[in-house]
């Protein structure tokens, strides 16, 4: 009898410590919602590896959180990008309440009426994003989105294979000495971006001649095109150097410490992403409720160091570790300056033969 109290005893004691950790307001040090409890289902979209999940028993599952705190249920699913997210939107297929996505992005959406308008200014969490993210071109009224992360495009190498010099331009990526172990993004827009700074274009240009010798650019190149495959094979060295986001090289950074970041001098995109509501939604007070919370302070920190990316938000800048708010890779300091002589440019929404050109030759190049 003693030896099943005690077996009973240490599954008790199992569960208890279970339960414990398996609460993702435990690992924080003051709630963010404390309100009665809500109901409801939220559907959200975002691109992959773009939130804070509970991989351990200090990270904090930012939806599960969401989840206890509130009350209301998600149901959250990602894309590999940005023009996987617009197919599902648009095909009538699939509903979403929120989705998170990129300025260009955002500005078609609007002009193609798939977004609600709500009033960001309201929302008590707004007065947490810095100014120089408001108002700009891709919603100059700031009434369809709420600023999420922002970041610039380089290049991540390996310096063990890579030098820092050889960095410096989008050239080393046509290396013949590294055919075979280049990374180049699975979608038009970054992919035409790198060929178009490389020559000299604007990354909006429309001028088809332009376009279709970034393309012949692209073709001359050896390169995997991938998305999320960049977190597995640059750490584990069966790629040498890739197009990066600045937020993705710092994740990666963390299981290969060989591993470097550089804006090459042509210039690159800079990018602001974004959280919406979409047109089709049925809850949508509860996707601005929603938006709120990501907006808290403790919430952006939170994100922030597990993401990578630099955030908008300056009451979690002030929370952050300075080795963070400091590293110029992910923070540049000259980022007005280089958007202001056009070296870094934000690309804005293209018109649809442009996209549909866009599109069709980076199939033909991805199939030479």
């Amino acid at each position: 009898m003693k030896k099943i109290l005690s077996i009973l005893c240490v599954i008790s004691l199992f569960f208890t410590l279970f339960a414990c950790v398996s609460s993702e307001s435990d690992k924080l040090e003051s709630p963010i919602y404390t309100g009665e409890k809500l109901s409801g289902t939220l559907r959200i979209c975002n691109l992959g590896e773009y939130i804070s999940v509970g991989i351990d028993r200090e990270t904090v599952d930012i939806i599960k959180l969401f989840e206890e705190e509130t009350g209301i249920d998600v149901i959250y699913t990602t894309v590999d990008n940005n023009e996987s997210m617009y197919a599902k939107l648009t095909s009538g297929t699939v509903n979403y309440d929120v989705i998170i996505t990129s300025d260009y992005m955002i500005e078609r959406l609007i002009a193609e009426n798939h977004l609600a308008s709500f009033d960001a200014a309201s929302l008590s969490n707004y007065g947490n994003i810095a100014d120089r993210f408001k108002n700009l071109e891709y919603d100059p009224t700031n009434s369809y989105s709420a600023p999420y992360f922002w970041g610039t495009v380089g290049i991540i190498y390996n310096t063990k294979y890579v030098t820092a010099e050889e960095a410096k331009s989008w050239n080393v990526l046509w290396d013949q000495k590294y055919r075979g172990k280049v990374l180049m993004y699975d979608n038009p827009r970054d992919a035409f971006a790198v060929a178009q700074k490389l020559l000299g274009y604007s990354i909006n240009t429309t001028d088809e001649t332009e376009i279709r010798a970034s393309a012949d650019k692209l073709k001359k190149g050896n390169f995997i095109y991938v998305a999320d495959q960049i977190f597995a094979k640059i750490p584990a060295e069966n790629a040498y150097l890739g197009v990066c986001y600045a937020g993705d090289y710092l994740t990666m950074l963390a299981d290969n410490e060989d591993l470097a970041f550089s804006i090459p001098a042509e210039g690159t995109n800079v990018f602001t992403d974004a959280m919406c509501i979409t047109a089709k939604s049925s809850c949508k007070e509860l996707a601005q409720f929603f938006i709120n919370y990501m907006l808290d302070a403790q919430i952006g920190k939170i994100n922030a160091e597990y993401v990578g990316y630099a955030t908008p938000n300056t009451a979690s800048m002030a929370l952050l570790d300075e080795s963070i708010t400091s590293n110029t890779a992910i923070y540049p300091d000259n980022v007005d300056e280089m958007v202001a002589n056009k070296n870094w440019e934000r690309m804005f929404h293209l018109p649809t033969a442009t996209i549909r050109l866009m599109s069709e030759l980076l199939t033909e190049v991805r199939s030479k």
